[in-house]
C-alpha cells in the first residue's frame, strides 16, 4: 500500500540471537530416543508394555510419591544429573548468546545462560519421567508404589546444573593447560574425557565430540 510505513528492522547485531528451538527439540528428541531405546533392552520395561495404555499410564503418573524411587545412589545422584547436564548442553549449544561463553563467576550473562539450561533440563526431566514419551508411559514406571519419587525430578536439573558449571570450570582452568604441547589426538581425548556431557551433546547435533564453540582450533577439523 502506498505510503505504508515499514516496521523498523532489528539491528544486525541482534539478528539470529534467539535460541534455536527447532534444533533444541530435534537434538533433545535424539537424546530421548537413545534413552528409551536403551530402556527397551530391559526385561522389566518390555514386561510392562501389555495392558491398557492410558489406564496404566494414569496409574503410573499417580504413583509419584515421596523422595526415593528404589534406584541406586549411583543412578539417582550421578546418572540422572549427567542426563540433566546433557539436556542442558543441548540448549546451550543452540543459544547464540550462551554457547561461546566460558566459566566466569563475575559474568551475569554466563549465569543466565546456565540457569536457562537448568530450566530446559527440568522440562526434559519432567517429560522423561511423566510425559507422553516417558518412563511412565513406556514401561509404566510408578504404577508399582515405590518406583517413582521426586528425587529424579529434582536431582536431574539441579545436579545437571552442577555438572555443567564444573565442566565449564575444568575446560577453562584444567583442559586448556593439559592441551598445551600435546598431540592433536591427545587434545581431543582430554576434551572428551573431562567433559563427558558436553561431548555427548555435541554428538546429538552431529558435530565433532571435542568441539568448543568459543575456541575452534585447526585440530578441531
Amino acid at each position: 500500500m502506498a505510503g505504508a510505513v515499514e516496521p523498523p528492522r532489528r539491528p544486525a547485531e541482534f539478528e539470529d540471537r534467539n535460541i534455536d528451538w527447532a534444533g533444541t527439540a530435534n537434538e533433545s528428541f535424539f537424546f530421548l530416543s537413545m534413552q528409551h531405546g536403551m530402556r527397551m533392552i530391559q526385561v522389566k520395561t518390555r514386561r510392562e508394555l501389555d495392558g491398557r495404555f492410558f489406564h496404566d499410564y494414569r496409574n503410573a503418573v499417580g504413583g509419584l510419591a515421596g523422595w526415593g524411587d528404589g534406584d541406586s545412589i549411583l543412578t539417582n545422584y550421578v546418572g540422572h544429573p549427567m542426563m540433566g547436564a546433557g539436556a542442558g548442553w543441548i540448549l546451550i549449544q543452540n543459544d547464540p548468546k550462551g554457547k561461546a561463553l566460558e566459566f566466569d563467576p563475575q559474568n551475569g550473562a554466563y549465569w543466565r545462560s546456565r540457569l536457562k539450561a537448568m530450566g530446559w533440563s527440568a522440562i526434559y526431566s519432567t517429560q522423561f519421567e511423566m510425559g507422553p514419551i516417558s518412563e511412565a508411559s513406556i514401561g509404566n514406571v510408578g504404577r508399582r508404589r515405590g518406583t517413582a519419587g521426586f528425587v529424579d525430578l529434582v536431582m536431574t536439573p539441579v545436579g545437571g546444573f552442577g555438572w555443567i558449571v564444573a565442566e565449564d570450570a575444568m575446560d577453562k582452568h584444567l583442559i586448556r593447560k593439559l592441551e598445551e604441547g600435546r598431540s592433536d589426538g591427545m587434545k581431543r581425548f582430554v576434551r572428551m574425557f573431562f567433559s563427558p556431557n558436553r561431548t555427548a551433546a555435541n554428538l546429538f547435533r552431529l558435530k565433532k565430540p571435542w568441539l568448543r564453540d568459543g575456541r575452534r582450533m585447526d585440530w578441531d577439523k
